[in-house]
């Protein structure tokens, strides 16, 4: 594929991201544009595709960390446990500080995504054989197990509509002096690409890494933070995004293959591409309303998901 087609149809879709909605806002009228339109494209529309690029870049590359550290292809923050305990340090946060601001409750998950996704790695440790089927699925159950916990308790204390709501993955939602936390991921992919060659050698198994005087602990305990930091942000944010974290960067890899250093910012871009169609294809299924995103993502990322996962069990049989 040439290099220039995906940066061409990124800027397509950003564009079509921009334009299309309820409120026309025809592309020839953009210097001529009225008080609604102009407040219409300042306070949503910008907004919604700057947070639509961040959160699938961000979600994706998160994936990416975590199938290096974990050395299995099928592990991102969704199957990994991670979200599900952000989840939980979210119900917490709004049961005991119930007006906290949004940093707050970043933190809050974030702590509860840490300590999750550190005792998802030392189950998998455990393991006797590590199979590429087995992993992620040890990750979906103990996610599971976590969700059932937050919607017992939120059940109970009859929040579950409100967080059920508010963790769904839409973009309808995001306006302006409302979604700037995001912005704090866009650090944390500098630092991840800056730590891509570390995250790369980690992948390849502790003895290897140690073996050239890498410290394999500091960089799988660096690595884990900036995953769980990003998806609490992208949590509390713009919601759940199911399966962008394991799809995103399988493709890139099937083309670009595993040198993290090369496919970090590849798989960025893809993930923005994969969000943004999606997002175009939840507003214009049955105008003048629209699906959350979260929808079409979990309907085309489990198809893919599932096709990745015969793919690779017939080239481990």
């Amino acid at each position: 594929m040439k290099r220039y087609l995906l940066p061409l149809f990124f800027l397509l879709l950003v564009i079509t991201s921009l334009f299309i909605g309820v409120q026309s806002i025809p592309l020839t009228d953009i210097f001529n544009l009225s008080e609604t339109q102009k407040l219409v494209l300042w306070s949503t529309r910008i907004p919604r595709t700057v947070s639509l690029v961040i959160a699938g870049a961000t979600a994706s590359v998160c994936g990416l960390i975590m199938q290096h550290l974990t050395q299995n292809k099928f592990v991102s923050p969704t199957t990994a446990g991670t979200a599900d305990s952000a989840r939980l340090g979210i119900l917490i946060a709004m049961i005991f500080f119930p007006n906290s601001s949004s940093i707050m409750r970043s933190f809050v998950a974030f702590i509860f995504a840490f300590i999750g996704t550190m005792v998802f790695v030392q189950l998998i440790n455990r393991l006797p054989q590590k199979s590429n089927v087995m992993v992620p699925l040890i990750g979906m159950m103990f996610g599971n197990i976590i969700g059932s916990i937050v919607t017992f308790f939120a059940y109970q204390l009859e929040i579950i509509q409100n967080m059920s709501s508010w963790l769904q993955g839409n973009f309808s939602t995001i306006t302006r002096n409302g979604y700037e936390l995001i912005y704090l991921s866009v650090p944390l992919l500098i630092i991840a690409s800056l730590y891509a060659y570390q995250f790369t050698l980690a992948g390849m198994g502790k003895d290897i890494a140690t073996s050239v005087g890498m410290n394999y602990t500091m960089i799988q305990m660096g690595g884990l933070i900036i995953v769980s930091l990003a998806s609490s942000v992208l949590l509390v944010t713009v919601g759940n995004l199911p399966f962008l974290g394991i799809v995103i960067p399988n493709l890139v890899s099937l083309y670009a293959g595993d040198q993290m250093k090369k496919t970090l910012w590849p798989t960025a871009l893809c993930g923005s591409l994969f969000l943004i169609g999606c997002d175009i294809l939840s507003r214009t299924i049955i105008p003048p309303y629209e699906v959350p995103v979260s929808l079409i993502v979990g309907i085309i990322g489990s198809l893919a998901f599932i096709g990745l996962l015969v793919r690779g069990t017939k080239s481990h049989a």
